[in-house]
């Protein structure tokens, strides 16, 4: 994960700084987050059976410790990988982290703004990449370790 050349310095830099811009509003960047994910994909919601402003807080606290995590990123792998088995033991599929990616940038660019630029987006889409494939391929080894 480390050795991608689809994060640099740079990348982590804006993630970090766009980030530390939405703590102040995480809860209605969650809020904004699920609206759109429903929105755009409303069979996700039966994935969720818990109070949503629980949820919200357990994303942006998620999302904290992986872009804390960004310049070290060996040293979250492992968890990054419990979630992605933990998300494909609730009924999330591969294909379902294209639209979160989606949601979550768009939620960004509402709740950033004009801060938003272009090189934010790259930022965070390079960043939702790496994350979300490394959860991916855990998923999926567990579920072909499991149908062993």
């Amino acid at each position: 994960m480390t050795d991608s050349p689809l994060i640099t310095d740079e990348h982590i830099r804006l993630v970090e700084e766009s980030w530390a811009l939405v703590l102040p509003i995480q809860d209605t960047a969650a809020e904004l987050f699920y609206g759109r994910l429903f929105e755009v994909a409303p069979e996700l919601k039966a994935l969720f059976s818990s109070d949503m402003k629980e949820q919200g807080r357990k994303l942006m606290k998620m999302i904290s410790v992986a872009v804390s995590g960004l310049r070290k990123l060996d040293s979250i792998v492992p968890a990054v990988q419990d979630l992605g088995r933990r998300h494909g033991g609730y009924g999330v599929k591969s294909e379902d982290y294209a639209v979160v990616g989606s949601s979550l940038i768009w939620t960004l660019q509402q709740g950033l703004g004009e801060a938003f630029s272009p090189e934010v987006e790259k930022a965070w889409l390079s960043t939702y990449s790496i994350l979300s494939s490394t959860m991916i391929e855990a998923a999926e080894e567990s579920e072909t370790a499991g149908a062993l």
